[in-house]
């Protein structure tokens, strides 16, 4: 049987990247496509760390955009694994604009994505169980489930 991490163990904090001009759309704010880059990026370097292996993205559940990243902020994003089943596991971001001087942050978009582990022959493998430590994890690594539920039924459905 594998060892179990725990959520610690894999989580990313403070990834960080200043905007810069060519980040930006016509209306003066981070292009979407960026921030889901930087999503899916920081998600899949989570991902890694806890299965020890190869990771591809299998979906993105929701990318929710609250409000705009402007020039002169840093954008911010934070990764956990929520969960994980036999080779699948969830992975949530929160994402942040930052003003690099004051250091306020504004919550600017989340989400969630499921990630597949691979073996040395690119083909589904085993990834290590997920100990949640806090409530908050406890609640997390439920709301995933309910998620992954979800997803199944509409796979279904297809």
């Amino acid at each position: 049987m594998m060892r179990g991490k725990l959520v610690s163990e894999s989580a990313l904090d403070n990834q960080r990247q200043a905007v810069r001009p060519e980040d930006l759309n016509d209306q003066g704010t981070v292009f979407g496509g960026h921030v889901m880059s930087l999503t899916d990026v920081t998600a899949a370097m989570a991902a890694r760390r806890h299965a020890g292996r190869p990771c591809v993205t299998a979906s993105i559940d929701s990318l929710h955009f609250i409000s705009p990243i402007y020039l002169k902020e840093d954008i911010v994003l934070y990764a956990t694994v929520n969960r994980a089943w036999k080779t699948s596991l969830e992975v949530g971001v929160k994402i942040f604009a930052e003003n690099p001087y004051n250091g306020e942050r504004r919550h600017v978009a989340s989400a969630y994505l499921t990630f597949v582990a691979l073996d040395e022959n690119n083909r589904p493998t085993a990834v290590p169980p997920l100990i949640p430590d806090t409530y908050a994890e406890h609640r997390r690594y439920e709301e995933a489930d309910q998620r992954r539920a979800v997803r199944l039924k509409l796979r279904k459905q297809k």
